[in-house]
């Protein structure tokens, strides 16, 4: 993790840490939760998931065609043609 200093309006820290109390959490927990919602509502992609998404994909399809990997450019052109 990263030690990140903020400054939050009196009113901002008063109900952040009450907030905090309530739910068993502390300070920093409640506060990179609102941050992942924040990302997540705006749409960045959590990069680390997609990774090991797109690593599981691999090897799971079958082109049919036996040079793929070494003549995928041709392939891919001629795709985009049609």
């Amino acid at each position: 993790m990263v030690r990140t200093q903020i400054q939050l309006t009196e009113d901002q820290s008063r109900a952040l840490k009450e907030m905090a109390a309530t739910e068993g959490r502390s300070l920093a927990d409640l506060v990179r939760s609102c941050v992942d919602a924040l990302l997540h509502s705006r749409g960045a992609a959590d990069r680390r998931a997609l990774r090991l998404e797109a690593a599981g994909l691999a090897g799971r399809f079958r082109s049919g065609s036996p040079d793929l990997g070494t003549e995928h450019d041709r392939h891919l052109t001629e795709a985009f043609r049609r």
